[in-house]
C-alpha cells in the first residue's frame, strides 16, 4: 500500500487494536530512495516523545477522520529522541 506520508502530517495514529499511538509529525526519507520509508509520531500528553513507524506498518488511512491505522501494536514501535 503506497501512502503519501506528507498528506498525513497531523493525523492521529492508532495501532491494530485501536489504541492511540500519537500524531504523525513528519515523514522520514531514506538516503537511497526518494520515498518516505518511515514516519515519526509524537506521543505522550505533551507530545514530547517520538516513535518511528515503518511505512509498511500502515494498514489504512482515513482522510475523513484523519486517522492512520496500523497493522502492528504500539509496543512494537521503537522510540527515539
Amino acid at each position: 500500500m503506497h501512502v503519501d506520508l506528507e498528506r498525513t502530517v497531523g493525523y492521529l495514529v492508532a495501532d491494530v487494536r485501536g489504541l492511540v499511538v500519537g500524531w504523525v509529525e513528519a515523514p522520514r526519507y531514506s538516503r537511497v530512495v526518494r520515498t518516505a520509508d518511515t514516519f515519526s509520531v509524537r506521543t505522550g500528553v505533551l507530545r514530547r516523545r517520538r516513535r518511528i513507524v515503518p511505512a509498511g506498518a500502515i494498514a489504512a488511512v482515513d482522510a475523513r477522520t484523519r486517522v492512520v491505522g496500523l497493522r502492528i501494536e504500539r509496543h512494537a514501535i521503537r522510540a527515539f529522541g
